[in-house]
Parts: C-alpha cells; sequence; structure tokens
C-alpha cells in the first residue's frame, strides 16, 4: 500500500493502531498544519508513521516523525519515506520512537542503516508515568504525604475544579506563569487551535481550579486511547496557598480514568538519572527542574525515552543546521 496522496490522510492510524501516540493522530497533524507543517501518512500491511514535513527558502525541508512509527517492521517503511524526503529537497529526518529505555535490539536494529543516533530529542526523553488502573484510594496513597496533604487541603478551604472553554483566560494565565517561572508562552492561537480540534472527540479538556467564581490555575489535559497526557498548565500568583494546582492535577487524573486512560503521562522532567533528581529538585528551578518538584508528590515511575534518530539527505545544510541549533542551546 502506498502513502497516503499529497494533503489527505485517509489512512487514520489509529482506526489499525488504537494505542498509536497522540502526535500520530490526524488531528496532531491538522493543528500542526495551522503552523508551518504539512503531513503524510506512510503504511503497509505491518506499520504505519506519520511525517511531519517544514518547508524551508530555496524549496528545502526538514522532517518530523514525533513518537513513531507504528506497529512492527518499521524498516519496510522506510523507502516510501525516503522517496518523499528526496521529493521535497528534505535536509534531514528526525524520528523519535514512542518507546522508553531499554530500547528492544529487535527495534533498535531498524535504524542500523543510513541512521545516526542523536541523544537530543525534541520532545522531553524523561517523565513520569502514572498508572491509574489502581482504586482511588490506592492512588493517593503512592503520592507523597505532602502532596495527599495539599489536595485535601485545596478541597476543604473551598477550591473546585470543573471543565471550562476559557481559553482566553488560560492563556492570560500561562503568561503569567511563563513570566514567574521563565519558560516561553505560545500565543492565543496555538491553544485555541489545540482545543478546538481535540476537544469535539473528548480527546482534550480544560479544566480549571476556581475559588469563588475566581479561577486560580487551569490545566490542558490531553487522550489517546488508554493513555492521557499533561502538556500544559497554569497559576496565578494570587492564592496559591490554597493549593489549587493539586487538586486540579488529581481532578485531571479523575477525568482520565473515567475517560478510559489507564496511563497519566505527567509529560517532561528535567533529563537526569533519579540520583540526581532527587539530590537537586530542592535547589534548583531552572528549566524543567521547576516543576519536577512538584510533579515527583503525584507518585508514579519514571522513564526516558529511547534517542532519537537521524537521517540525513544534505550533510552540509544539515551540518549548518547543528551550528545554529547549538548557538541557540548555548544563549
Amino acid at each position: 500500500m502506498d502513502a497516503s496522496p499529497e494533503g489527505t490522510n485517509k489512512f487514520e492510524i489509529t482506526q489499525v493502531y488504537p494505542e498509536a501516540h497522540l502526535l500520530q493522530l490526524p488531528e496532531w497533524a491538522e493543528f500542526k498544519s495551522h503552523f508551518g507543517w504539512q503531513s503524510k501518512v506512510f503504511h503497509n500491511q505491518t506499520a504505519a508513521a506519520q511525517v511531519l514535513f517544514r518547508s524551508l527558502p530555496l524549496g528545502f525541508s526538514i522532517a518530523y516523525l514525533p513518537k513513531g512509527p507504528v506497529g512492527s517492521n518499521w524498516s519496510s517503511l522506510w523507502s516510501q519515506i525516503d522517496q518523499e524526503c528526496r521529493k521535497r529537497k528534505t535536509i534531514f529526518l528526525q524520528v523519535e520512537p514512542d518507546i522508553n529505555l531499554p530500547f528492544p535490539a529487535e527495534v533498535e536494529a531498524q535504524f542500523t542503516q543510513g541512521f545516526i543516533r542523536e541523544e537530543h530529542t525534541i520532545q522531553p526523553r524523561r517523565t513520569v508515568l502514572i498508572s491509574l488502573e489502581a482504586n482511588d484510594d490506592d492512588l493517593l496513597a503512592a503520592m507523597k504525604q505532602k502532596t495527599r496533604y495539599n489536595i485535601r487541603l485545596a478541597g476543604k478551604k473551598g477550591v473546585v475544579v470543573r471543565a471550562t472553554d476559557d481559553i482566553r483566560g488560560f492563556h492570560e494565565m500561562m503568561q503569567t506563569t511563563g513570566n514567574r517561572d521563565g519558560f516561553a508562552v505560545h500565543n492565543l492561537v496555538y491553544y485555541q487551535r489545540a482545543y478546538d480540534i481535540f476537544s469535539p472527540s473528548d480527546n482534550c479538556v480544560l479544566l480549571a481550579a476556581y475559588f469563588e467564581e475566581t479561577p486560580l490555575a487551569y490545566l490542558m489535559l490531553f487522550l489517546s486511547g488508554s493513555r492521557a497526557w499533561y502538556f500544559y498548565g497554569a497559576s496565578d500568583n494570587n492564592q496559591r496557598n490554597l493549593m489549587p494546582t493539586y487538586l486540579l492535577q488529581w481532578e485531571a487524573m479523575l477525568w482520565a480514568k473515567t475517560h478510559g486512560a489507564t496511563e497519566y503521562d505527567l509529560w517532561g522532567i528535567p533529563d537526569a538519572d533519579e540520583d540526581e533528581l532527587e539530590a537537586n529538585f530542592t535547589n534548583r528551578s531552572d528549566g524543567l527542574w521547576g516543576v519536577y518538584r512538584f510533579k515527583r508528590g503525584f507518585g508514579g515511575q519514571v522513564v526516558r525515552s529511547v534517542p532519537a534518530f537521524i537521517k540525513v539527505y544534505r550533510p552540509l545544510l544539515y551540518k549548518l543546521y547543528e551550528k545554529i541549533r547549538a548557538g541557540r542551546m548555548a544563549d
């Protein structure tokens, strides 16, 4: 079977692979299409992959395969993808499989020809996964004592959580959070598009924690198959003593569980060994360290994804890209 025709996704990966990652959904391709990316789905009898292409000046492009391929015998897809990459004058293809370490040897072997291993990934390599298969009491029992206390405190103080479509309020609070914690925030259109595309099918919910009808924190949660992802969260500078983010995160876990999720991904912590994480989370707040102290309290398992694999089609231009990327990382 050939790749889907240009501009279409007639083959929907989740129809055959219902446990595919959110970033392999057609909704994700539609979402990214509003921000300069085109998508194409490649598939055969054993595997499938949704690849994103971004056009560059002079007809060149870069290609990105996030959290895929899916299925088995991925190497059977590379010839199709190669053909498309050459057609689009692609500088390089970056593949980030949806697999956590240790890397199964039979899967890693599919990247031996023409790929180079890259430890730096676009998506966070390390995260915390929480199993939602336990009952609510056991989920709470697995958390740090302080986290359980803060969840209950918020409820006792009158904080309530409910779904909302107030993307503008969420974005305003994201700016507050970004300024406070030192991270970049997307524009309003970005979050609005994500919500508008994913929420109609219950693949996304925006939850807010309120005190006396005033929003104190927001959380945007995504769902696909049996997995849920906490992608975006925001909190106000006021009334933080009411611990709204703790109750909000707990209610998000319950929402995911009610909607069929058995795994909750807290999506991104510092890429450091657990010993280093535990030794430094109280005295570091840069990058993802600022959220690790909060996330670790909810229990779960720290996991690390496999590295990226890159296929270079235009070596000189790729070297230029690497220099530009290294310069940005040094800033």
